[in-house]
């Protein structure tokens, strides 16, 4: 099994900490936030990861050095965008690293979530959909991608950011995914050098009515984006299992 983690955003929100330190290298207790990310999917049976990078690369090259050396069973490689390719970009031009793989995880580097990825999979499988999104229940869904399923959990809409008069659901997009090969079929019907899972891909897979099903989460997730949910962050490290 493969992974993507997305890693390669210049965390301007989480400025002063991140003015010399790339987001997932920003230090949650006493490891990486990367580290985290890292030893879920390798404990999950995750044998090969790709991570995309951009600013301070040189920075995450080192630690993922660290990490190969000191861990036989998981091979962790990264790919530099000099120019950010958006997060579905980031997959489009990655394809060979996935092409002998019938299904994937992507994670979004900047969360801190216990989310099980066999679970997560089984559902995926069971489900035999084009793509899962992990889901969780939002205070705030405007600023977020918010999911509209039905009573099976298949989702029949996705809003990036929704408007006021937008918001239906506060079910969001957890930023955690399982995605089927066939996925990149879809990526290759959108002709731009720019392409972002919520605003581009998945309004046209569902457009085109592929499936797509929604996994609602009961694991831990955090956006560690902001100085405040960073703060939120070192206290409940203390209380996690990785």
């Amino acid at each position: 099994m493969k992974a993507l983690i997305l890693a390669a955003g210049l965390g301007t929100r989480l400025c002063p900490i991140t003015d010399n330190i790339p987001k997932p290298l920003v230090v949650l207790g006493d490891q990486p936030l990367l580290w985290y990310h890292l030893e879920s999917l390798r404990k999950n049976g995750v044998t090969e990861v790709l991570i995309n990078t951009h600013y301070l690369p040189e920075m995450i090259n080192g630690f993922v050095a660290d990490y190969n050396n000191n861990h036989q069973d998981i091979k962790v490689f990264t790919t530099h965008e000099k120019e950010l390719l958006g997060s579905a970009g980031t997959l489009k031009k990655n394809i060979d690293f996935f092409k002998d793989e019938q299904d994937f995880f992507v994670t979004y580097g900047d969360n801190l979530t216990t989310i099980d990825y066999d679970k997560i999979l089984d559902f995926h499988v069971k489900n035999n959909t084009l793509a899962t999104i992990a889901s969780y229940h939002e205070k705030h869904p405007e600023s977020k991608g918010i999911i509209i399923h039905d009573k099976n959990k298949k989702i029949i809409k996705f809003i990036e950011k929704p408007s006021n008069e937008e918001i239906v659901s506060n079910q969001a997009n957890g930023g955690v995914y399982v995605l089927n090969s066939k996925i990149f079929s879809y990526l290759d019907k959108i002709d731009s050098s720019v392409i972002d899972f919520g605003k581009d891909l998945f309004p046209l897979v569902l457009n085109s009515n592929g499936d797509m099903f929604t996994y609602e989460m009961d694991e831990f997730l955090l956006d560690i984006g902001t100085i405040e949910n960073y703060e939120l962050a070192q206290e409940k490290i203390k209380e996690l299992k990785f």
